[in-house]
């Protein structure tokens, strides 16, 4: 389906900070892209068991530090990580079957982390999801690690980014994070 990638640009969010329905449009499970829905947005703000999750300067760093650690340990290149207060962008590159391991394993690791130095008590930190973007070329690694390292605080993509050549996907038939056009 993808081939042989040569990286893995993965985001995620913190609970609670970008929910279905919410303003800026979402993503749906095997659906993809959905344009706001107020009333969708106000249900899933009801049946959240915790406040929204905003990350410290501190508990970034933590996080970062952990995701630098969980994938030295796992053999995995990390080329850059940059966690914000309320998502997180790693590009990776690791050879593994199914590329939601990474995702759940950094997961995983990054919330052990956090309720062991921040709030032991604190059950959701990330989003249930979150993206996994195939990079299948040098140029496709080289414009999400400079994305992710210097292009946190634009507010659009570089084309190369933006550009997705599966006809699946773009028509929403793929579970992709990356926004398809509108119509």
């Amino acid at each position: 389906m993808h081939g042989d990638p040569i990286g893995y640009f993965l985001t995620w969010v913190t609970y609670g900070t970008w929910l279905p329905g919410d303003a800026r449009g979402w993503v749906e499970y095997r659906r993809g892209w959905q344009l706001p829905n107020p009333i969708r947005e106000r249900e899933a703000a009801a049946r959240m068991t915790e406040d929204a999750c905003t990350l410290t300067h501190e508990q970034r760093q933590a996080v970062e530090a952990q995701i630098a650690e969980t994938c030295a340990h796992r053999g995995w290149t990390l080329h850059v990580v940059n966690c914000r207060s309320n998502h997180i962008h790693v590009v990776v590159t690791a050879d593994v079957a199914n590329p939601k391991k990474i995702r759940i394993d950094l997961k995983a690791w990054a919330t052990r982390a956090l309720k062991r130095k921040f709030d032991s008590s604190r059950e959701n930190w990330w989003a249930e999801r979150g993206s996994i973007r195939y990079l299948n070329n040098e140029d496709e690694l080289e414009a999400a690690i400079i994305y992710v390292r210097d292009g946190q605080d634009r507010h659009q993509l570089d084309a190369s980014l933006r550009k997705d050549t599966n006809p699946k996907r773009q028509r929403g038939t793929l579970r992709s994070e990356a926004r398809p056009k509108r119509r």
